[in-house]
């Protein structure tokens, strides 16, 4: 093989060589950022279940209070402390996390 001819396939290795370091380097880059959007996206969902289960809970308590058979005013009375009930426990767990 002529000097030139290997000098020209050490050229194209090398062109290939940056190449693969440019696209290694991109792809981690990109590997990086979808899991820092994974974690985000994971805690979003986390924070989701518990309005949820907030909302469900919420809606329990409703129902239990619209069921109650008590007069109309023992059951607005009911339903307020319950309701502060609820708050308070939100404010409990919201100091917990």
């Amino acid at each position: 093989m002529s000097q030139a001819s290997i000098e020209s396939k050490l050229q194209g290795l090398q062109k290939n060589l940056q190449k693969l370091i440019t696209t290694y380097t991109a792809q981690t880059a990109l590997v990086d950022q979808l899991k820092s959007d994974n974690q985000n996206l994971k805690a979003e969902v986390e924070e989701l279940r518990a309005k949820v289960t907030d909302f469900q809970n919420q809606d329990k308590m409703a129902k239990l209070v619209k069921n109650t058979s008590v007069e109309k005013e023992e059951s607005i009375e009911l339903k307020h402390r319950l309701n502060e009930y609820i708050k308070e426990i939100d404010r409990c767990i919201a100091h917990l996390s």
